[in-house]
């Protein structure tokens, strides 16, 4: 993430002053998010998509009289390293900025001196570390829920599940933003949702990604796992801390576990046909009530018995 500021000095005789329409600010971009603040408030903000990185930002901006500030924060999800000449691939701001709708007509920003700070504040007071107690007053979670901010911090704290089994956050409600456990960066999320016809599925013909499409509306990842180790985990007062930059419902936000068990394996063994009742008698009690489930089935043959020798 970068921040990038600029000064706009703006005359008293400025007609959007006097009633006049507000000016507009145009921004091109071929990074993932721009945040666009003017005097310290949120404005606006805009992204692209994976098929078109570049997109432009327009929107009407307050300003008063004299000196405004107003400020990009710049967000890359990742950078190209792999492709030919990726080294010269733009990401991040592209010229010009400019506003449009002033006396003087378009004025080009690009031309006058822009500051740069890479990081964010809460980064700068390491907010998702255990040991820190910074000084920072955090508001009940039920405030931010009615009317979910873009840009926040959220903490909470967890006890350890029991057991070894690999564990995951379900990022249900969010947006997008980085995740934190006991100050380790388990990555980024993007709950970005999917698009398509999940409605007709055939696969006549030609082949093509957009055959028989599922999952439409939802979210195209839910779960996120990476590098969540047990051994960041303490048995109890764990701090779960998460940055959403677009808005979300922290309070939908749950921690599951994967359990893998070998039922199949008691029944089928040793057998070219088996069937199982899908039952908790067989694979113990629901803990997911009403919740979609998958069962997985790994087949293992036995060698086959070498012929050493032969008998007329």
């Amino acid at each position: 993430m970068v921040l990038i500021n600029v000064f706009v000095d703006i005359g008293e005789t400025e007609s959007f002053l006097h009633g006049g329409e507000l000016p507009t600010l145009i921004i091109q971009s071929t990074c993932h998010t721009v945040h666009i603040f003017v005097n310290g408030q949120l404005s606006g903000y805009a992204f692209g998509t994976r098929e078109n990185r570049r997109f432009t930002y327009r929107g009407n901006i307050n300003l008063h009289s004299g000196t405004n500030r107003i400020t990009l924060l710049s967000v890359a999800v990742g950078l190209p390293n792999v492709g030919g000449h990726f080294e010269s691939w733009n990401t991040g701001i592209l010229v010009p900025v400019a506003l449009h709708g002033l006396s003087q007509g378009k004025r080009d920003l690009s031309w006058q001196k822009w500051t740069y700070q890479v990081g964010l504040r809460g980064e700068a007071m390491n907010l998702a570390y255990p040991t820190n107690t910074p000084s920072v007053e955090w508001m009940d979670a039920s405030l931010t829920v009615q009317k979910p901010q873009p840009l926040t911090w959220h903490k909470t704290y967890f006890d350890a599940p029991e057991g070894d089994e690999p564990l995951a956050l379900d990022m249900e409600g969010m947006g997008k933003g980085q995740i934190l456990v006991n100050g380790e960066s388990i990555g980024r999320y993007w709950t970005t949702f999917a698009t398509g016809d999940c409605g007709n599925c055939s696969y006549t013909g030609t082949y093509k990604p957009n055959k028989c499409l599922s999952g439409c509306g939802q979210p195209t990842q839910r779960y996120y796992y990476r590098d969540m180790k047990l051994s960041w985990l303490k048995p109890s007062q764990n701090l779960l801390v998460i940055f959403e930059e677009i808005g979300g419902n922290p309070s939908a936000v749950s921690l599951v576990k994967r359990s893998v068990s070998g039922v199949c394996a008691e029944k089928c063994v040793g057998k070219a046909r088996c069937a199982v009742m899908i039952s908790n008698t067989n694979f113990g009690k629901n803990p997911c009530p009403n919740v979609l489930k998958r069962l997985t089935v790994e087949a293992v043959c036995s060698p086959e018995t070498s012929l050493t020798s032969w008998k007329p």
